[in-house]
């Protein structure tokens, strides 16, 4: 170890930081809107790296279809919810919005995969396709569930989970992929050597930080999942939508799971189940985070980054090992700081 090679772990931490504070935001966020522990987003960012990497390579992904099926699932769902006050307007809406727009994006994607597109168009149909299916998993699987426990909504993600990965296994193979670089450029800081992709990685990560932070703040919608997440019941007597609340919550999950699969596929070899791994890392950081504060929860990833790295130089077989007993200090003080509550009798 010298100062050299301290510097480049600290770079790579960073880096590695960046990808798990947006995944780690996403949690909190999925969690604090809908009390739901999203297992899944490590589906999220293998579904956006390997779309990406289908397209880019010129093969048609699979989860372009699987949008369009759960848009078809989504659509019995809400003619099943409106049966008994059922308006013209209402079904044509859900319609053009489960069926019209996945199939559309569909012939895009199928014309896009046989005319080897830009780099561009890779990226903006991945996000939009994972956007989709984001939105209606969670019409399909956590929406009809929204008032019950906590564990329900748990199982139900960890079910999700499993059946997503295996998708992913009939979608993309049992072999990795990788997808062209967002950005060629490089810049030298001393020993340091910044790639156009880490360049990237940290201008998205700030840009997406601060983005939220202005929706949150400012926006009608933004307020809407703030007031859903400090009291849900509350926000439905004063006439939020709920159940919109969820969809957004999704929608931005699953951008932000897709956003840092393409991220992260130029960088290193994806797999059909490399996701979930990221994911957990994200989700140590909101767990350290209290899956309440999103400024903690980022420092936390940086952290987890850094641990990471350092634990790839010095103890390269344990470095899982190390990141993930990181928990185990945090859960322990959260326990001893907790207050003593009694159990319920029966």
């Amino acid at each position: 170890m010298n100062t050299t090679i301290m510097l480049f772990l600290i770079q790579d931490g960073i880096t590695n930081g960046a990808i798990y504070a947006l995944l780690g935001l996403a949690t909190v966020l999925v969690f604090a809107v809908t009390r739901v522990i999203l297992i899944p987003q490590g589906e999220f960012v293998t579904y956006g790296a390997l779309t990406y990497a289908s397209l880019a390579s010129g093969q048609m992904p699979g989860t372009a279809r699987l949008a369009l099926v759960m848009g078809i699932a989504a659509f019995g769902f809400d003619l099943y919810a409106a049966r008994r006050s059922l308006h013209g307007g209402r079904i044509a809406r859900a319609f053009a919005v489960n069926i019209v727009l996945p199939a559309a994006v569909l012939a895009l994607t199928a014309w896009a995969a046989g005319h080897h597109p830009p780099v561009a168009l890779c990226i903006a149909l991945s996000l939009i396709i994972v956007a989709m299916i984001g939105v209606f998993l969670y019409r399909i699987a956590f929406q009809p569930l929204a008032h019950t426990s906590v564990l329900v909504l748990l199982i139900a993600s960890v079910g999700c989970h499993l059946a997503l990965q295996g998708l992913g296994l009939l979608f993309f193979g049992a072999e990795g992929q990788r997808g062209p670089t967002v950005a060629d450029a490089a810049l030298m800081a001393g020993p340091l050597r910044f790639t156009g992709q880490s360049i990237a990685v940290y201008g998205v990560t700030t840009a997406f930080m601060v983005a939220l932070w202005l929706f949150f703040g400012l926006t009608l919608y933004g307020k809407a999942l703030r007031a859903t997440a400090v009291n849900r019941l509350g926000a439905r007597l004063v006439g939020i939508r709920t159940s919109l609340s969820g969809q957004i919550a999704f929608l931005l999950a699953s951008l932000i799971g897709a956003l840092s699969g393409i991220l992260i596929v130029p960088i290193t070899t994806l797999y059909y189940d490399t996701g979930f791994l990221i994911g957990l890392k994200g989700f140590i950081a909101a767990i350290i985070g209290g899956l309440v504060s999103y400024p903690l929860t980022a420092i936390a990833a940086l952290v987890v980054g850094t641990v990471e790295a350092f634990s790839s130089f010095y103890a390269s077989n344990y470095k899982e090992v190390i990141v993930f007993m990181l928990l185990i200090p945090v859960l322990l003080l959260r326990s001893l700081a907790a207050p003593a509550v009694e159990e319920e009798k029966d």
